[in-house]
């Protein structure tokens, strides 16, 4: 289904080359979404955090050629990258309505990541959003009227959500919305919405370590472990909780109440989890390390009454998410009783972003 409010208007430029460069963080989920219909559409409402250390950075290339193919070719740190490409050719076709020069250019996508290369950090949110804001850019030299930011940011994290779903929450920041939901007002279904709504200031710069227990491919893709929502008897309830803990979520950032965020953080990655192992086909994609950390994690807080917590993605890293204030004593918990348990020894620190910029180059 074409959805004309995303078509744009007649095009009175046509650059002959150039090229644009933007900048994109990746998310982490707070309250998961996982499960979608139609195309790319959630089962359930989620909200992330925004990062900021993490990012995929982009220049797109653009000549204009002859012929109605689509002609591209993607380069992760300057090599050919030809396994990203068909997804990039899947991505072009189901965008191609909403940016119809799409088939009259030539592009080089040059991508690099500011995370280590797998290191089990996806990077479809980050690298999707870095792309679709290029597009974007691409689009405002080519129309006559300006293209206003809140403009640019909304049809940037439809097109991203198009390519990746969780690549909607990584254009703004630090905390966006994908999902309609009657508690947040504006939310859609078709792009994140920035969360606006007032927010306690034990939440400002919130920070994430991320705990690389494994790095290498997952052992099921994303795009696969959704699909197994379709029949999986738990999958209504699992969505109805999701749901609800959107508006629990959001009482829970207004007062300021980090023993109720974290039991919800908590709670939503292990429910992740346990959809995945009860699924059929079913998958454990913790390792005997991520289950170390969180023993450790709950261990510690028990111990010195710390507000960290921790949050997983589809895989075995760990995502250990503490209020600013908490920094410099949690550092020391990482280095001295978490490190051991990632691989290498390896992490990175994160906080909370803003989400995507232009960059000059």
């Amino acid at each position: 289904m074409i959805l004309k409010q995303f078509i744009p208007e007649a095009y009175t430029q046509s650059p002959e080359k150039g090229y644009v460069s933007w900048r994109s963080p990746s998310n982490i989920a707070l309250v998961k979404y996982w499960g979608k219909h139609g195309e790319q559409l959630p089962k359930n409402t989620s909200i992330s955090f925004t990062l900021s250390n993490c990012a995929t950075e982009t220049i797109l290339k653009f000549q204009r050629k002859e012929g109605a193919d689509f002609d591209f070719q993607v380069l992760l740190d300057g090599k050919r990258e030809a396994n990203f490409e068909p997804k990039i050719e899947q991505f072009f076709s189901r965008i191609e309505a909403y940016l119809p020069f799409l088939r009259n250019y030539s592009f080089t996508i040059e991508t690099s990541n500011s995370f280590p290369h797998s290191s089990g950090i996806a990077s479809s949110a980050s690298g999707m959003s870095a792309l679709a804001c290029c597009l974007m850019q691409m689009e405002r030299m080519m129309v006559a009227s300006d293209i206003s930011e809140g403009l640019f940011n909304q049809r940037a994290s439809f097109l991203a959500r198009l390519g990746s779903g969780s690549a909607s929450r990584s254009i703004e920041g630090p905390l966006v919305v994908w999902g309609e939901h009657s508690d947040i007002e504006g939310s859609s279904n078709l792009f994140g919405v920035k969360f606006d709504d007032e927010v306690h200031e034990n939440f400002s710069n919130y920070q994430d370590t991320i705990l690389l227990v494994d790095k290498g491919e997952k052992v099921v893709s994303s795009t696969a472990g959704h699909d197994l929502m379709h029949n999986h008897p738990y999958a209504a309830q699992r969505f109805e909780e999701a749901n609800r803990n959107i508006s629990r979520i959001k009482e829970i950032l207004k007062t300021g109440d980090l023993k109720e965020f974290i039991e919800i953080v908590e709670s939503e990655a292990l429910q992740l989890h346990a959809m995945m192992m009860t699924s059929m086909p079913y998958f454990i994609l913790m390792k005997p390390n991520t289950l170390e950390i969180i023993n450790k994690i709950w261990k510690f807080r028990k111990e010195t009454n710390s507000n960290a917590c921790f949050t997983l993605d589809a895989g075995a890293n760990v995502h250990l998410l503490y209020p600013e204030i908490e920094k410099t004593t949690v550092h020391q918990f990482i280095s001295e009783e978490l490190a051991q348990y990632c691989k290498n020894g390896e992490y990175i620190h994160d906080f909370t972003g803003n989400g995507a910029s232009e960059l000059k180059v």
